[in-house]
């Protein structure tokens, strides 16, 4: 069975935007490559590792109006995608092609590697993972925030919860890193789905509870990890302060820059707040439970 793809050339910071526009518009697969010849060194801790000028390309079935695409990218990115262009290719494993941009990437003595790509260093905690049905990989700020906070925190032992886990990436780190226990909480069944596959390919899984917010075991931890939105972040500071044991460390991440002060104002009383670490635009809160 042919399928068509669409390619452009734009750059890097548009990159995440006009992946998930195009996502939202059908696109099976989307992919991001080289633009020039500019040379991508091995990133540095929580750098998202895509060149200034990089060319994505979206699969589709061959049903889909490429020409109607376009005029959508241009309408919602103007002046910022060049270079279209259009091609029909035979069926091949689409899931194994994304992987060839896909790198192993540091966060401190933690490495995100994808299967059958070995990490650069032999040394460190190397976690294994694709690509898949949830987000989160590591080369967003938010994610890459809360990977090398938790990279930098003594986990031998304790117990965490990953509320809003994704593809369970913090829940799994957190394991590997040498975590007692781990629950992953999220509302979306793909979500739980990919966590546990996750977990079972990093040999995790029998110390980790996957569930829905409703399911959530009543308990206390040492660590809570949420890397969701501002607004799901404040309706939620009763339950994840009450879930954190007094002393407990919490982190929060999804906050953008001019939402930090509504974050912290609803937590306060609860959580003594370290100095916010910013990355892009983004923010990560981090403190310890205090009352």
């Amino acid at each position: 069975m042919p399928w068509q793809q669409l390619s452009c050339a734009l750059p890097d910071k548009a990159a995440e935007s006009v992946s998930e526009f195009l996502e939202s518009l059908g696109a099976l697969a989307v992919t991001l490559s080289e633009l020039g010849n500019e040379a991508l060194l091995e990133p540095a801790p929580g750098e998202t590792p895509l060149w200034k000028q990089t060319r994505l390309t979206a699969l589709f079935d061959m049903e889909v109006n490429l020409g109607e695409i376009r005029v959508l990218l241009e309408k919602h990115f103007p002046a910022t995608l060049t270079d279209f262009s259009r091609e029909i290719l035979q069926d091949q494993p689409w899931e194994r092609s994304w992987l060839e941009y896909f790198r192993p990437l540091s966060f401190g003595r933690l490495w995100i590697c994808p299967t059958d790509q070995p990490p650069p260093s032999p040394e460190g905690v190397h976690l294994v993972l694709d690509p898949g049905l949830a987000f989160g990989t590591g080369t967003h700020p938010t994610t890459a925030l809360c990977l090398e906070w938790l990279a930098q925190q003594d986990l031998q032992h304790i117990t965490l919860v990953d509320y809003g886990c994704g593809s369970g990436i913090l829940a799994v780190a957190a394991l590997l890193l040498g975590a007692r226990q781990a629950v992953a909480v999220d509302i979306d069944p793909q979500a739980l789905t990919a966590t546990k596959e996750n977990a079972d390919k990093n040999r995790v899984a029998k110390q980790l509870i996957c569930c829905y917010p409703q399911d959530m075991p009543d308990l206390t931890v040492d660590v809570v990890v949420a890397n969701i939105l501002a607004t799901p972040l404040m309706e939620l500071a009763p339950k994840l302060t009450k879930t954190l044991s007094r002393g407990g460390k919490l982190a929060l991440s999804g906050i953008m820059e001019n939402q930090m002060a509504d974050i912290q104002r609803v937590y306060s009383g609860q959580i003594q707040f370290e100095a916010p670490i910013f990355r892009e635009g983004w923010v990560l809160l981090t403190g310890k439970r205090i009352c």
